[in-house]
């Protein structure tokens, strides 16, 4: 049997992993769903196991002796491995069990390539680690970050218990965050790919070290990829002592955030 996968560089097995997880995030969405509770309010579907068993399925295929770490699974592949993929096969689980089509299929290799997939918008995003394109109906394009929009997605999910002081919810109650920005929450972290696309001009999260998160690695892969600016909440780069997350298409968009967080 051949191998489809096996000549692929890390981009196309990012791309064709999360594209493989958005079709069955999509072919499941409406249907009955059981769940897993995690706790907390927090919990996996059916969709959730099913698309993170497919991803894998093309990892080990196109790479075999690589390392995975997923949402659902935990650490899979060799212990000693090299290299490792970050794996969150359905973002905006609470989103999609409500009948919410705001989802995101993220897939990203340590330190190199990335893809996120939206299963309903029938869009990939994907990096090889230099650039950053999407990949809509066959053809690709490049990502180009803009402030243009004004549109600012904030994750308003209760901080870890690791997270700075800061609320996310206090950013939008800054006496100059209206005049100047229009808040969007989305509760996945699609709204990455946005800033990298242009489509927000930034996207504001708390937490603690989210540089090795499943659920934002691949986000952030394209955002650095596409030229933007990114640190943690306190201004440190993320992965040095950076606690959650400033993602901006600019430079200026990043100041004047940064200014109303700590203001």
């Amino acid at each position: 049997m051949t191998n489809s996968y096996a000549g692929l560089d890390d981009a196309g097995v990012a791309t064709a992993a999360a594209g493989a997880g958005a079709g069955v995030v999509r072919g499941m969405y409406g249907r009955p769903l059981s769940r897993v509770d995690k706790g907390g309010g927090d919990f996996a579907t059916a969709a959730d196991l099913e698309a993170e068993k497919t991803i894998l399925s093309v990892i080990r295929a196109a790479r075999p002796d690589d390392a995975v770490l997923g949402e659902e699974g935990g650490h899979q592949g060799p212990a000693d491995a090299a290299r490792q993929w970050l794996v969150d096969p359905l973002c905006g689980t609470l989103n999609y069990a409500a009948g919410t089509m705001l989802v995101a299929v993220n897939v990203a290799l340590r330190d190199g390539a990335a893809a996120v997939a939206d299963p309903f918008g029938g869009e990939i995003f994907f990096t090889d680690g230099e650039s950053a394109r999407v990949r809509r109906d066959g053809a690709d394009a490049p990502l180009a970050p803009t402030p243009a929009t004004g549109l600012v997605d904030v994750d308003l999910d209760p901080p870890l218990p690791h997270a700075p002081g800061f609320r996310a919810v206090d950013l939008l109650a800054h006496s100059g965050f209206a005049a100047r920005f229009r808040p969007r929450v989305s509760s996945t972290s699609l709204a990455l790919t946005w800033v990298a696309a242009g489509r927000r001009a930034a996207y504001v999260a708390v937490g603690g070290d989210l540089s090795d998160s499943v659920h934002f690695a691949a986000g952030i892969a394209l955002c650095r990829a596409a030229g933007c600016v990114l640190t943690g909440i306190e201004g440190a780069p993320i992965g040095e002592r950076g606690h959650g997350l400033v993602a901006a298409a600019d430079q200026e968009t990043h100041e004047v955030l940064m200014s109303m967080i700590h203001g």
